[in-house]
């Protein structure tokens, strides 16, 4: 919760546009996140702090709890954002999907190549404020999106019994999904079987067989062992973008004066890039560490590729029927991704001239 000291001096100092000017008062802002120190969220927050805490020349204070010491999952967490007794908190779209179901367009399949792209549209488009506008409709003016960074890179199929080399390969195999809607439409569309399974049940699912797959990026995997669980077979499809989003109570942010919402908003930039970075470091030691425990990597080729996107259609006319403003969310995405191609491609061509 938001805590706001009044220092007892005579008279405010007068606005000189500089972090100085908040030392009459102190905000102490609790940020939770719902892992660990080896994860990209909370590396987010270590830098975030930092320039938070620097930025505002002591003003603010960033309070970090790593784990369920404040809230145990997507729910609870952003229950306790809106009603102010957790400040900052940082939720998938899997454990947003309940409360702001459009946000699952994230585990839309195939819509952005790239992280460049991915980054971009998270960056130099309206699309992150098209999101944080919803959510503020529809959590009365209580939630707000800060913005969206990663939290492990890709979702890639992985599963402990083949290769998956097509979307045929997935046929009847069990693959653990989170509790959202889409991921499950989405396995089901390929000819698997979803099987929702909390996460931290899913190394002794993936042991017993209760499952026999899994969506996850790299670093996820090899964080949690799963190789001990039996989980050998990667095919790197690329499919989803794990989108990490920062949520904050909104009274909270709008109660700060401008220059330290500044100074919170460009936090957020810091932890969003350090989060883009993060994941990327970490994949190279995780692919080495998979494949010295006997784990394969498949590469699909571009006509393979090709089949997984046609096989995945229907899922996109699924999210525009069944969803709260999928057709507009979806559309905003694709606007952002030709967009953000166009001005890549545009670069890339005269770069390497």
């Amino acid at each position: 919760m938001l805590t706001r000291t009044i220092a007892a001096l005579a008279a405010v100092a007068t606005l000189a546009g500089t972090a100085g000017v908040a030392q009459a008062q102190d905000y102490t802002l609790r940020a939770t996140a719902n892992s660990n120190e080896n994860d990209e969220d909370y590396d987010g927050l270590v830098v975030f702090k930092n320039y938070v805490e620097q930025a505002s020349n002591g003003a603010i204070e960033v309070e970090l709890f790593i784990g369920t010491q404040l809230c145990s999952n997507g729910t609870e967490c952003l229950q306790g954002v809106a009603d102010g007794s957790i400040d900052i908190f940082v939720t998938t779209s899997g454990g947003a999907a309940g409360i702001f179901p459009y946000v699952q367009v994230f585990d839309l399949p195939y819509l952005m190549r790239s992280d460049r792209v991915a980054e971009a549209v998270l960056t130099d488009t309206d699309f992150t404020r098209t999101l944080r506008d919803l959510a503020l409709r529809d959590s009365g003016n209580a939630i707000r999106i800060m913005t969206i960074g990663n939290t492990g890179g890709w979702r890639n199929f992985a599963n402990t019994q083949r290769p998956v080399q097509t979307p045929e390969d997935l046929d009847g195999l069990k693959i653990r999904t989170v509790v959202a809607d889409l991921p499950q439409e989405l396995v089901s569309t390929l000819g698997a079987s979803p099987t929702p399974i909390p996460w931290p049940e899913l190394f002794t699912s993936l042991q017993t067989g209760v499952v026999e797959g899994s969506k996850n990026g790299i670093t996820d995997i090899m964080n949690m062992k799963f190789p001990d669980a039996g989980l050998k077979y990667l095919t790197l499809d690329g499919h989803a973008y794990m989108a990490a989003i920062w949520v904050m109570n909104n009274d909270t942010f709008l109660s700060m004066p401008e220059e330290m919402r500044r100074v919170v908003v460009n936090g957020f930039k810091e932890l969003q890039q350090a989060t883009f970075a993060s994941p990327k470091r970490k994949s190279i030691s995780a692919y080495e560490e998979f494949a010295a425990a006997g784990g394969e990597v498949y590469v699909p080729s571009p006509d393979e590729k090709q089949a997984f996107q046609d096989a995945v259609q229907p899922v996109y006319d699924w999210f525009g029927s069944n969803v709260d403003e999928g057709e507009q969310v979806l559309q905003s995405l694709r606007d952002a991704v030709a967009q953000v191609e166009e001005d890549i491609d545009a670069d890339i061509a005269a770069d390497i001239q």
